[in-house]
């Protein structure tokens, strides 16, 4: 009896192990036949469509919320990135790029500093942002800035006395010393030296 017993649980016993093995065989069997046998398609990073790329020779770019240095600073890209574009202003000047994590999921970068493949269409760009505060000028303090000049008279002008230029007669040419016109008085020295040497020729004879 003890040894019919024995060799039932050794039957049991041999044909779970069999089963074991079958079933443990079949599920290896399915696990190869759900192999691929061509080439999985593996997900990259290259964007699709027009994409730009940070130009070498810098260290970052900044990344703004719209096209124009008046729109904050949304983050950096850095040499060599590349990301998908998607529009441009009308000038050409900025680019619309895709930057997950801010609003929208767009933001904007100088064309100036990436190479832009391929074609882009020009996009609307967002308003201008409202300052927060707007700038008020302390009238006190302007106060002491400004400088009154007081307005001075231009000085009169007067014009001169008449000048009084005094005259004198011509004196009369004919007339010499005493009342005695002078061409009498030549000729009166003329006849006096004419006699004076007539008579020294007489005496030197």
């Amino acid at each position: 009896m003890r040894a019919g017993w024995i060799k039932l649980v050794f039957l049991t016993t041999l044909v779970t192990l069999i089963l074991l093995w079958i079933s443990n065989t079949s599920v290896k069997a399915d696990r190869v036949a759900q192999i691929p046998t061509v080439g999985i398609p593996t997900v990259t990073g290259t964007p699709l469509g027009a994409t730009v790329v940070v130009r070498a020779g810098q260290d970052q770019i900044n990344v703004r919320s719209g096209p124009g240095t008046d729109y904050p600073r949304v983050g950096v890209l850095i040499p060599g990135q590349r990301v998908s574009a998607y529009g441009r202003t009308p000038g050409g000047d900025w680019v619309q790029i895709a930057y997950p994590g801010v609003s929208g999921g767009v933001a904007w970068v100088y064309s100036y500093l990436v190479e832009i493949s391929g074609n882009l269409a020009i996009v609307e760009p967002p308003p201008t942002p409202t300052p927060l505060t707007t700038p008020t000028i302390d009238p006190t303090l302007a106060a002491q800035f400004i400088v009154e000049i007081q307005p001075t008279r231009l000085p009169t002008y007067t014009p001169p006395s008449s000048l009084i230029i005094q005259t004198f007669p011509a004196p009369d040419s004919n007339m010499g010393t005493g009342g005695i016109p002078m061409g009498f008085m030549i000729i009166g020295l003329g006849v006096i030296g004419l006699f004076g040497t007539l008579i020294s020729l007489l005496r030197g004879r």
